[in-house]
């Protein structure tokens, strides 16, 4: 079947709009495609005209959808989504966001779909942008505290929550190195460190960067035990020389640090900011405790 035809103004509309306009009939085989659809797939007119839709722009694993769904949609049940997948003619895949419509004859008889698509990968990628940037530490791109919380609160739930273990760590010399190499250094540091934090972290675990040189690890297993052996094996990671700072600094390319660690576990129903205190809590005093452990071995002045 031939599309019906166009008059001028509809027609010079068809052709000047950026929007990706398709009409196919009820076998999928393309009426309609204009100069925009044509650029899309790197198809002319004529290799369009004929062809079934789904041969041309419709994912390979969704080609079963959309035959069916045009079928669906003939036969008046909506079925296309309001957004799909269309490969460009690169092999690029691009989010469109469709309008669809069934055209009748005059007797009311449905005889061709008309999509009318506008590409929203751009607008989409930006709100997925916003909303990562809105969960994610920019330095380090590690969840900030805002996610943090969000991840506590989900596993301290009273009714559906499972609990989890909280490691808090502070970096010990952090000041120091932002004191002798600069700032640039220092973010560097912060960045290497959220690197080895990835590293010991289970599929599981979520790291965050609290703030300043604080860090958090948040784990499902809630065994004392082994979330105190978890805080050992994250100090000894930190404890290994950082390179951040560069040879023209003429102080060597390294740089060491240490950490203090603390741990607490979370119960189903606890407050979040009552489990992070706690865990705050226990690093202050390994940290305190190990200040007094080296003031009393500092030889007499």
């Amino acid at each position: 079947m031939t599309a019906p035809a166009l008059d001028g103004l509809s027609r010079a509309t068809v052709e000047a709009t950026a929007a990706l306009v398709l009409v196919c009939d009820g076998g999928g085989r393309v009426l309609l495609a204009n100069p925009a659809l044509q650029r899309f797939t790197g198809r002319t007119r004529e290799e369009l005209v004929g062809a079934r839709f789904w041969e041309v722009v419709t994912l390979p694993e969704e080609v079963e959808l959309a035959r069916a769904a045009v079928a669906m949609v003939l036969s008046g049940r909506p079925a296309i989504p309001g957004e799909v997948d269309w490969l460009t003619g690169d092999g690029d895949r691009r989010r469109i966001e469709l309008q669809t419509s069934v055209l009748t004859r005059d007797d009311g008889t449905p005889y061709a779909v008309a999509f009318i698509g506008i590409d929203v990968t751009a607008h989409r990628e930006r709100e997925a942008r916003v909303r990562r940037q809105a969960v994610t530490d920019p330095l380090t791109g590690l969840a900030n505290r805002s996610a943090l919380f969000a991840v506590l609160a989900a596993r301290l739930h009273v009714e559906t929550g499972d609990g989890c273990g909280l490691l808090f760590c502070d970096l010990d010399g952090f000041k120091e190195v932002n004191d002798r190499y600069g700032h640039a250094a220092g973010d560097r540091l912060l960045v290497a460190v959220a690197g080895r934090l990835r590293e010991i972290a289970g599929p599981d675990d979520v790291v965050a960067r609290l703030g300043g040189d604080e860090f958090v690890l948040v784990t499902r297993g809630t065994d004392p035990g082994a979330l105190g052996a978890r805080a050992r094996r994250l100090e000894a990671v930190l404890a290994a020389p950082f390179d951040v700072v560069g040879s023209a600094s003429g102080d060597g390319d390294e740089v060491r640090i240490g950490a203090s660690t603390g741990t607490a576990v979370g119960s189903p129903g606890e407050d979040p900011d009552t489990v992070m205190t706690r865990a705050d809590m226990a690093m202050y005093g390994v940290k305190s405790l190990r200040r007094v452990h080296r003031g009393a071995a500092a030889p007499p002045s």
